[in-house]
């Protein structure tokens, strides 16, 4: 393992925070304060040092500091330090003015293209927005799964971006017209592309997640069984090559043209797959189980995917977010997050409204307790 730890966090205009900064020192670190203060903010503030949206799904105009009678966001700047084995980079992000639909990203002070941040740090998360995960449609589980997917194959998210934009061209031309045939050919074989990409990548990290788990055995979380509902991450699961996948995707989709366009959705392809998850001992799907059980199966997931990216030798080891988890985990689940994450030697975020939450990490931590008046470190 290559280890990852930031080691300065400093915010500009970044949600309720005019400025911030936290000096770390590679260690887990837990946020305690009541709600509102503002701690997920320092948590979505270091999910943005990766391609993408955040840990919320947010806009860059939705992220900048607002004062009363303000209708737009600021500009905002979130900068790192971050030690990966014996070196240490700077890193940056954010608008450079208010509204902009960019944002822009530094590397030691060079801009770069967001993609590049993925060679500096790598991130698994959880958030309460998670906790429904079973209980609600296929999509929210899909990108969940594609998180889960991005923290170790980077490039993944680039080819669901590609996916996505031709999908909507495609629906576009079919209901909106025109039907240009040539158009429409081009957009399904970028389509039958991406697409193929996708589920080979979904489907080898479903092997390797559910090897994870099994290795791991009985643990205070429970053991899950895992397996992709979508036809093609099932047909890549079982070793169909790339162009094989690719072929039959773009033949399914060039004939259900009119079908799709009467149904005002495209009905085939790997945005319509689903994760099934089964809670092993109780041999139950996990919209069957109680909440605290369906938690900590998301949970074990996430662990096991952080656990086997710690291993990688060539790339950064992930850093673990885990926004309001550990008031929702009994204390034996709790003891046992704790030292799980000590023992893989990742840097996490936890967050809580009660200091209180994170005694089991008294003298391996760093601890910060978040105000409205700002941050300040325990001790």
């Amino acid at each position: 393992m290559t280890a990852c730890a930031l080691t300065r966090l400093t915010l500009t205009d970044f949600r309720s925070y005019a400025s911030a900064e936290l000096a770390l020192d590679g260690r887990p670190v837990w946020l305690a304060g009541p709600n509102g203060a503002g701690k997920t903010n320092l948590l979505e503030a270091v999910s943005f040092l990766i391609p993408g949206r955040g840990l919320r799904g947010s806009g860059l105009g939705e992220v900048g500091r607002r004062m009363p009678g303000e209708t737009a966001g600021r500009a905002w700047a979130v900068a790192v330090s971050v030690r990966f084995g014996e070196e240490e980079t700077r890193l940056g992000t954010g608008v450079e003015t208010a509204g902009a639909a960019r944002r822009a990203v530094r590397v030691e002070g060079e801009t770069v293209p967001p993609g590049r941040l993925s060679e500096h740090t790598r991130q698994v998360w959880l958030t309460p927005a998670q906790d429904r995960l079973f209980l609600e449609g296929a999509a929210d589980r899909r990108r969940f799964f594609d998180r889960l997917v991005f923290a170790g194959e980077p490039v993944h998210a680039a080819h669901v971006q590609v996916y996505e934009k031709a999908l909507r061209e495609r629906m576009r031309l079919l209901i909106d017209g025109p039907r240009d045939a040539a158009w429409l050919d081009a957009l399904e074989a970028r389509l039958a592309e991406a697409g193929a990409l996708m589920a080979q990548a979904r489907a080898r990290t479903l092997v390797a997640l559910a090897t994870e788990i099994d290795t791991r055995g009985a643990r205070p979380f429970p053991q899950a069984r895992l397996s992709l509902t979508g036809e093609w991450e099932q047909m890549a699961g079982q070793g169909a090559a790339l162009g094989d996948i690719q072929a039959k995707l773009g033949g399914v989709l060039a004939a259900a043209r009119d079908r799709d366009a009467s149904a005002g959705r495209a009905l085939s392809g790997p945005h319509r797959g689903d994760l099934s998850v089964i809670h092993v001992e109780k041999d139950r799907a996990a919209a069957e189980c109680s909440t605290g059980e369906q938690k900590a199966l998301i949970l074990n997931l996430v662990l096991a995917q952080a656990a086997r990216l710690a291993r990688a030798v060539d790339a950064p080891a992930p850093i673990l977010l885990l926004d309001e988890v550990a008031a929702h985990l009994d204390a034996r689940r709790r003891a046992a997050l704790f030292d799980e994450i000590e023992a893989l030697g990742l840097q996490a975020f936890l967050t809580g409204t009660d200091e209180m939450l994170f005694e089991g990490l008294a003298g391996r931590s760093q601890g910060f307790l978040v105000e409205a008046a700002g941050v300040a470190e325990v001790g």
